[in-house]
């Protein structure tokens, strides 16, 4: 039925781009996905929300590169969901596949992680820029994603600040001094939480050979790194990998480096592994799966929760800086 659906999302795709349909006007290219323009407004620098959970501690359920019609990993990970019902979802990007089209995300989002909706806060990935401006991503998620067509925002969970952030680089611009680095240094400065966690689709760091490291995000990864942000989850890779503390340069940092998770285990693909950069500390390419970060008051746990029937894991826990 799902890959029906997609069959149908595709020849309406196919005919909207015929007709000149501006809503899927192809631009220049990101990971071979069209993207927009660059933005050049500057929303009002904010906590979009602030959440309060019960004894004030709050956990995460995160990963990206989600939801086919032509797979069923997203099925086995929604069930995840499903079973943790407390929890805040999380989405690292590439949240539906193909293109990002309203249909898709009717037809193959909306059945599995679509029905947690409600308490999710999503990130952008490339593949949504399958539609102008990432039009089908921001009408699916509403005010959820943040300001269209930047896609950056952030909230309080807690004790702890959130920022979501697009790394979408050559869409919204990433460089040092361009719209998002300001407003990221501003929310920064605007919400000098003890704890922070970032939230993006490229990683910085990554072992995998279809992407690997993204050099574009390093003033972003600059920023974050300054204001003393303990943790950075992101996707684009199909893979789990955990990393060590890093500075900017790469270089272990026990006392201000950023704990990078990569979580492109949503459910649609796997891709392998070359050989692990420095600072990898664990990898894994055959398990879909959620990253649950549960947050304290002062620190955090993590634990990597695999689909039924499969055994890998990770989990750990560390202080904030």
């Amino acid at each position: 039925m799902r890959r029906a659906a997609l069959l149908l999302a595709s020849i309406l795709v196919l005919v909207a781009c015929s007709s000149g349909d501006p809503s899927t006007a192809p631009g220049p290219s990101v990971d071979g996905a069209p993207t927009a323009p660059t933005a050049s407004t500057t929303p009002t620098t904010r906590a979009s929300t602030t959440v309060t959970t019960g004894q004030g501690v709050g956990t995460l359920l995160a990963a990206g590169d989600i939801a086919s019609c032509n797979s069923t990993g997203d099925e086995a990970t929604a069930a995840l969901l499903d079973a943790r019902p407390n929890a805040m979802v999380v989405t690292l990007g590439d949240n539906v596949y193909e293109a990002g089209t309203a249909t898709e995300f009717a037809n193959c989002y909306d059945p599995t992680w679509g029905r947690h909706k409600a308490r999710t806060r999503p990130a952008i990935g490339n593949h949504e820029y399958g539609v102008f401006r990432a039009g089908g991503y921001f009408g699916a998620f509403g005010p959820a994603a943040g300001e269209a067509p930047l896609g950056w925002y952030s909230f309080d969970l807690n004790a702890w600040h959130v920022i979501v952030l697009n790394s979408n680089c050559e869409a919204v611009g990433c460089a040092f001094g361009g719209t998002q680095e300001r407003w990221l240094r501003e929310d920064m400065g605007a919400h000098p939480a003890q704890c922070t966690v970032a939230i993006w689709h490229h990683p910085r760091w990554s072992s995998g050979t279809t992407h690997g490291p993204t050099p574009a995000v390093a003033p972003l990864y600059k920023a974050l790194h300054d204001a003393g942000v303990d943790v950075l989850l992101s996707g684009h890779e199909h893979n789990y990998e955990r990393f060590q503390p890093l500075d900017p340069a790469g270089q272990f940092d026990p006392a201000r480096g950023i704990r990078q998770f990569v979580v492109g285990t949503g459910g649609r693909s796997h891709y392998p592994f070359g050989p692990p950069l420095p600072g990898s500390e664990v990898r894994n390419d055959n398990t879909y799966g959620l990253l649950a970060l549960t947050l304290r008051a002062s620190s955090y746990q993590w634990q990597f929760v695999p689909e039924a029937g499969k055994t890998f894991t990770d989990s750990g826990s560390a202080n904030c800086h």
